[in-house]
């Protein structure tokens, strides 16, 4: 791949490092470790000696005023189509525009974190992701529902108890691509959240993904843990009243919120729906076992809503409190026989290859704070929701309704 270098070992793939007005990456040096490259840029003395504005070059190449900015200040390196297009423009050549020097070798360093999660059960040497979120480094386990190893910043080296500055854990860094503006920390439950973050990998920008139910999503932004919240906890999304369950612990004129998709929301069954599972009064038949998930999750709260719209106890219910803690982990666990039934998502469903009994219709709504809406990250996620192309491959993948990508509702 252009620009980066396939590392065929155990250490994992480190995508482009960032530093103040320079930009790193790693490639393998002589088989004794890890070189720092640099990579320094000219594009401000170029575009001031065209006369250029960063508004104006910004509309030329089609990326945003802020996007210029963060490359002339060494945040994150452009894709090669961008570096093309910067090059072409204002008449000079990408080697110009962006200069690779080697340096020495980095040396281990340590940082102290904050995990988000179940922090203190993971083992030493556990690989995480880390971003920087409003002045804190925050780490998050990668999914361990994907094949394979997945691209990792540091190793935990210890727990810290009682720490202060909101921190619980001293890791060993592996990089520092974590640094930069160009990553941003998503929190929420939605499965497609992987496509997302695949698009924004070939604008030059990442997006982190910490699996968390909705409520405890919005508690980590409330929090200043994460850039971005996804929730489906409002039961519509028309008025401002609609997004109070949203915006009631939040200072007022604090957040955006922004429509991501409309997504269908039931029961999810063995193929072949053996069961005969029709409805939510079927889940108090004998036979019927299911798993519930965390409180906090919008499809318990849809749950508990529905048994008691038809007046069924929780009691009465079959694995009621059997936890499982994410949309796809509760399919697998229908999916493996061990359970019958569990609420979530049409996407678990078609995922996993089971059936699926529609119980409502809802809205995945992204949250974040107003401060954040000028990120270079946070303006190309916003614009990649608006694509057309992102939406038909959504629809096509899993299923949702995305006609309303991208509109803000507050």
């Amino acid at each position: 791949m252009e620009g980066r270098v396939q590392i065929p070992s155990l250490v994992h793939f480190f995508p482009y490092q960032y530093h103040q007005s320079r930009i790193h990456y790693k490639q393998l040096s002589d088989g004794h470790g890890l070189k720092i490259m640099e990579v320094r840029t000219s594009l401000a003395e170029v575009r001031s000696k065209r006369g250029l504005a960063a508004k104006e070059l910004a509309a030329k190449v089609g990326v945003s005023r802020q996007t210029i900015h963060s490359i002339e200040a060494g945040l994150y390196v452009p894709n090669t189509a961008v570096s093309l297009k910067l090059a072409r423009f204002l008449d000079t050549t990408v080697e110009q525009l962006f200069q690779l020097e080697p340096e020495l070798e980095e040396a281990e360093k340590a940082e102290e974190v904050f995990i988000l999660g179940e922090a203190s059960s993971l083992p030493k040497g556990q690989p995480l992701r880390l971003a920087r979120v409003h002045g804190r480094t925050i780490a998050v386990v990668p999914d361990p529902g994907s094949w394979g190893l997945q691209p990792t910043d540091a190793v935990l080296l210890s727990h810290i108890r009682g720490g202060k500055g909101n921190v619980n854990a001293k890791v060993r860094l592996l990089g520092n691509a974590w640094r930069s503006e160009a990553r941003i920390l998503l929190a929420g439950c939605d499965p497609s959240a992987s496509l997302l973050a695949h698009t924004l990998e070939r604008q030059g920008f990442e997006l982190v993904i910490a699996f968390e139910n909705s409520s405890r999503a919005l508690e980590l932004l409330h929090e200043g843990l994460v850039h971005v919240a996804g929730t489906h906890l409002a039961e519509k999304a028309n008025s401002e009243m609609d997004l109070v369950p949203i915006t009631k612990q939040f200072p007022r004129n604090a957040l955006a919120i922004y429509s991501f998709a409309m997504w269908k929301e039931g029961l999810v069954v063995t193929q072949g729906n053996p069961k005969k599972i029709a409805g939510i009064e079927d889940l108090s038949r004998k036979g019927v076992r299911i798993t519930n998930r965390e409180p906090g999750a919008g499809c318990r709260r849809l749950l508990d809503d529905t048994l008691k719209k038809h007046g069924i106890l929780s009691h009465q219910v079959n694995g009621y409190d059997l936890i499982t803690h994410g949309q796809l982990p509760a399919a697998r666990l229908v999916a493996s026989g061990k359970v019958d039934c569990c609420v979530s998502t049409q996407v678990s469903a078609l995922t996993m290859g089971l059936d699926f009994v529609p119980l409502a219709e809802k809205p995945y709504l992204l949250v974040l704070r107003r401060s954040d809406l000028t990120l270079p990250a946070i303006e190309a996620l916003m614009g990649t929701l608006s694509r057309a192309s992102y939406r038909r491959e959504v629809e096509a993948c899993v299923g949702y309704d995305m006609r309303r990508a991208g509109d803000r509702l507050l």
